[in-house]
């Protein structure tokens, strides 16, 4: 039909929000470099996944602030269409309005902790790759292009204040101007623009120790550790990125990595613990 089912022990799971952060996994794949050379959004959609699944708390923020996003857009179409402002319909907004300032508020302040812990994860893992020529760095801008750390009451009163100067615009386009939606993240290394400066082996050695980041800071907030997969990923690095990135594997525990070449496979430190499943034609071989 379509669709997908969840089971866990034979129970249907009807709700994604009871699925996500159960069995984290980490994974890694060429479509990654999204991460580092894609749109804000491609961003957001990494850090609140990583967010979500070690905070069933911010995960319900999130799909929160999302059907209050859908209602207030909603609002917003009818007013313009029907050019209809009556007080009924301010109050209906100025409603929303508050909701989303509230909501959008939590979220921001999640996203400053989350990142303020998240570098140091991010230093190591970067570090044991590339050593210390390279610091990386990830910022957080909110609000507009605000960075950095603030106090909770700041954040929701520069929520207030942008939302207030931002009304008739968002009334003549009717759509949704200001809030955590349209947050962007800002990778450095060396203090300079990842997007902007980066070479292709800077930007693949960034996406790397993002998500072994998300491999050790997930481990560490949920005592759960995630199975990491590595899809065809090798190809991409150079000889001493790839010998680097399969030795820091050994730290992972257990990790499925998947390749298209056979032929080369010196980079990979593979011992008598390790399974090596080979498929030749839809058959299954075991070297």
């Amino acid at each position: 039909e379509n669709r997908k089912y969840y089971f866990q022990n034979g129970k249907l799971i009807n709700r994604l929000s009871d699925v996500i952060g159960k069995f984290p996994v980490v994974i890694l794949t060429p479509a990654d470099h999204s991460i580092t050379q894609g749109s804000p959004g491609d961003r957001r959609k990494f850090v609140d996944s990583v967010i979500s699944q070690s905070s069933e708390t911010y995960l319900k923020l999130l799909l929160d602030l999302n059907r209050t996003l859908r209602q207030r857009s909603s609002l917003l179409t009818r007013i313009k269409e029907h050019n209809r402002r009556s007080q009924a319909v301010y109050n209906e907004l100025e409603a929303w309005t508050l909701k989303l300032i509230d909501t959008g508020t939590e979220i921001i302040n999640y996203r400053i902790k989350f990142i303020n812990e998240f570098n140091s994860y991010i230093s190591g893992s970067y570090k044991r790759i590339m050593g210390i020529d390279e610091i990386p760095k990830v910022s957080y801008l909110f609000l507009e292009g605000k960075k950095g750390s603030e106090d909770p009451q700041d954040v929701k009163e520069s929520f207030s204040e942008l939302i207030t100067n931002k009304r008739e615009e968002e009334l003549r386009r009717a759509t949704n101007l200001v809030g955590p939606q349209r947050d962007e993240y800002l990778f450095e290394i060396n203090g300079k623009d990842l997007k902007t400066f980066g070479s292709q082996g800077q930007h693949k050695t960034f996406q790397i120790a993002l998500k072994f980041a998300q491999f050790f800071y997930l481990k560490d907030k949920t005592g759960k550790t995630p199975v990491f997969l590595l899809d065809d990923v090798f190809g991409e690095l150079d000889a001493n990125r790839s010998l680097k990135t399969s030795e820091y594997l050994r730290e992972t525990g257990q990790a499925f990595i998947t390749l298209t070449d056979f032929s080369n496979m010196s980079f990979l430190k593979i011992n008598e613990n390790d399974c090596v499943i080979k498929l030749k034609q839809g058959e299954v071989e075991y070297a």
